[in-house]
């Protein structure tokens, strides 16, 4: 059975479109009006093996804030549709992800309850990109898209300088953990309950 969902959310703030199949190959088609959250997105679907379309229209004269936060929300909803019942899936997944001087550690479980853990100080830095994306806007994409998504999830910065690298190897070790415990290894629902939701 496909693993898809399609999510459309419409605000007086921003109108969202997204498209997730979670057994992809890691394709994506992303337009939020916003480089460096595209590259992000970017990186989730393709280190996720995820094949993923976002297509955002926000009010980014205002600024990037209500974009990032709708966009991360309707993308948790999408990726909980996806993966439904959950049967049979991994459930847990962690590791230490890299890129360069930074180092970030992600622990995950699709347990259906919404709990987010973010020790990711970063030190201060421009906004990056054009229009600008305030890195401290990662935090609130990362929480936006995990409580939507219904799971538990811990990240911790290990080692790090530079900002880019640091929200990058963020997203990298979140999708990594992703296509990991969303994958198939059994026939049951892995929990004593019989159920995760």
């Amino acid at each position: 059975m496909a693993r898809t969902a399609r999510i459309e959310r419409t605000t007086k703030e921003t109108s969202i479109t997204v498209v997730l199949d979670v057994d992809g190959q890691g394709r994506s088609e992303v337009s939020t009006g916003i480089p460096f959250y595209d590259h992000m997105l970017d990186q989730l679907a393709r280190h996720g093996g995820f094949d993923l379309q976002v297509k955002a229209r926000g009010d980014l004269h205002i600024d990037t804030h209500h974009t990032v936060e709708d966009v991360a929300i309707t993308l948790g909803e999408a990726f909980k549709q996806a993966i439904g019942d959950k049967k049979g899936i991994r459930r847990f997944a962690s590791g230490s992800f890299p890129l360069d001087e930074a180092l970030v550690s992600v622990a995950l479980d699709l347990s259906g309850r919404p709990f987010v853990s973010w020790n990711i100080p970063l030190p201060e830095c421009l906004p990056l990109g054009d229009p600008p994306f305030d890195p401290s806007l990662a935090e609130h994409a990362v929480s936006s898209f995990a409580t939507a998504a219904a799971m538990t999830l811990h990240m911790n910065l290990v080692d790090g300088k530079n900002v880019h690298h640091i929200v990058e190897a963020s997203f990298k070790g979140l999708a990594r953990c992703l296509r990991d415990a969303v994958r198939v290894e059994s026939e049951g629902v892995p929990s004593t309950k019989g159920v995760l939701s």
